[in-house]
């Protein structure tokens, strides 16, 4: 089993900076799920600041970003520009906010701008029908359609208003900061276009939640993309990282930094294999996107992590439909069930 090494002790406090590596800050945010935190960076930029992700838009973590801003930004090396690796809301929270209240660009893939922008502005009007159908569809009984009401339109409660323009990067793209050059590479699977910046000279990877040190990344099947096999996209787009230096200094999104890189793509891969062979295991009877769930997930979940829960179960069963492994059948009340061949 994989064991990162973790070089820092301590974390930072909410508010206060960490350097991990020349001109880089680490950052600590509180989050309000069971995963209670989420780290961001903070990158010297010549006469200015770079942020790499924002947190979640609440008034607490608005504080702690005034806090910062009161101790690093001055009239003579302010904030520069907002980067944002992918559309979730711990992530793009309040990059509109800090993009507006700094007047600073806000610079992402087009893909994570655009999903942004689009679930900011659905509503429950727009999106129930769609999510009921979808969740039915895996299994959820009445009382779990329950759940699936205080999500809907719910992105938009918990952003700040997503910046109307950007400044779009490419896989491959390199970025100058603080006159290094960071080398955009594009992650997919757990989010649609996710950025991770690599720079060559300090050896340095900032990963985002695509790569994380102790726990899996979320890949999961959505009500916008019912059909989706992300798992295969995730475990391709990891491969990328296997050309980087083993002894890289990875900063993920949670966690902690660590080193380990190679070893720790090596662990992802095998846990996906196996979650695969348990998700066939669970389908040797036909079984709904739930049934799947309670084999794979056999600790109480909160409402919040249901969903995850869920989504990842059907990615894994969807991969095996790619793979030929297990077919998927539709009842006449809308319900998919899964049976391994």
């Amino acid at each position: 089993m994989f064991k990162p090494d973790y070089p820092f002790e301590g974390v930072p406090e909410t508010g206060t900076t960490m350097e991990v590596a020349p001109g880089i800050h680490w950052l600590r945010m509180p989050l309000p799920f069971a995963l209670n935190h989420i780290n961001l960076w903070l990158l010297e930029d010549g006469d200015g600041w770079t942020i790499v992700d924002t947190g979640i838009a609440t008034d607490e973590v608005k504080e702690a970003w005034l806090t910062i801003a009161g101790t690093h930004f001055t009239e003579s090396k302010p904030l520069k520009r907002v980067i944002v690796t992918h559309f979730h809301p711990d992530h793009m929270g309040l990059a509109g906010w800090l993009c507006e209240r700094f007047d600073v660009p806000l610079t992402a893939t087009l893909s994570e701008w655009t999903y942004a922008r689009m679930l900011s502005m659905d509503t429950p009007e727009t999106l129930s029908d769609g999510f009921h159908a979808f969740y039915r569809a895996a299994g959820f009984d009445d009382e779990m359609i329950k759940a699936v009401n205080g999500r809907v339109g719910r992105y938009g409660k918990i952003v700040s208003r997503v910046p109307t323009e950007l400044n779009r990067v490419l896989e491959g793209d390199d970025i100058s900061i603080n006159n290094r050059n960071w080398r955009v590479i594009i992650g997919t699977g757990h989010a649609p276009e996710h950025m991770c910046l690599y720079c060559d000279d300090l050896k340095v990877l900032i990963s985002g939640d695509q790569i994380l040190p102790r726990i899996s990344p979320n890949v999961s099947v959505w009500p916008q993309e019912p059909e989706g096999d992300p798992l295969a996209l995730y475990l391709s787009s990891i491969d990328k990282f296997r050309t980087l230096p083993g002894d890289t200094l990875v900063l993920p999104s949670h966690d902690w930094p660590f080193r380990g890189l190679i070893e720790r793509l090596d662990d992802l891969a095998h846990h996906h294999v196996e979650r695969l062979n348990d998700t066939h295991d669970a389908c040797k009877q036909p079984s709904t996107g739930v049934d799947i769930l309670k084999c794979l997930f056999t600790r109480e979940l909160d409402s919040h992590q249901l969903f995850f829960a869920v989504g990842e179960s059907l990615a894994h069963a969807h991969h095996l439909v790619t793979q030929g492994r297990v077919t998927r059948t539709t009842d006449g009340n809308g319900v998919h069930r899964f049976r391994a061949v």
